[in-house]
């Protein structure tokens, strides 16, 4: 490929579409209606928790989203709804991405903005008490859950690319008996199995 193959990088303003142009017939409109579509930074002090959200993370899983954001940056807004006839940002889904901008120095440091600590945010539209409690449960409930076998094959598949059990820990957000159990699962045939071919009881799901 050539220099003047290669595509050419932008800033993201340049290279963002007009809607407008999209189609004279007017489907452009269903993507402007999106609520991604208006992604907004406002300061975290903005913005303040439901009193529903059924989602509790464990500390490992707290320190697991910390370490994303360092790593990969925000990837994904709060998604929030205007409350109180717009007097407040309430969260429909992102609560702990907030608390961590809001309270942890590092993450906080990542978007600080004249001296304030800002997040990046999608708006819904207006939705009723009722709407927002069940949004949040879809948001919650969309994501899904790790499956041990799964978790143990990506596990060993970074293991056997070079990466040390350390770097595992620190990328995943695991402690060390959580790796070494999904290491042992995903190659318990290799490793867990008796000489006569019978399998141990040390590891059940």
């Amino acid at each position: 490929m050539t220099d003047t193959d290669r595509p050419v990088s932008t800033p993201h303003r340049e290279v963002m579409t007009d809607f407008g142009q999209l189609d004279p017939g007017g489907s452009a409109l269903s993507l402007v209606a999106q609520p991604v579509s208006s992604i907004q930074w406002v300061p975290a002090s903005a913005l303040s928790a439901n009193d529903w959200n059924p989602n509790k993370q464990a500390p490992p899983e707290f320190r697991l989203l910390k370490q994303s954001l360092l790593e990969d940056g925000w990837t994904q807004p709060i998604v929030v709804r205007a409350h109180d006839d717009g007097a407040r940002l309430e969260i429909v889904d992102g609560f702990h991405r907030w608390t961590l901008a809001s309270k942890d120095k590092q993450v906080g440091a990542l978007t600080t903005v004249d001296g304030q600590v800002l997040v990046p945010v999608v708006t819904l539209h207006e939705t009723s008490d009722q709407e927002a409690r069940a949004s949040t449960i879809r948001h919650n409930r969309a994501r899904g859950t790790h499956l041990v076998l799964r978790m143990a094959d990506i596990v060993a598949a970074l293991v056997k690319a070079g990466m040390t059990t350390e770097q595992v820990q620190k990328q995943l957000g695991m402690d060390e008996e959580e790796v070494e159990r999904l290491l042992d699962r995903g190659n318990m045939l290799n490793r867990g199995s008796r000489t006569d071919g019978s399998f141990g009881t040390g590891w059940t799901v």
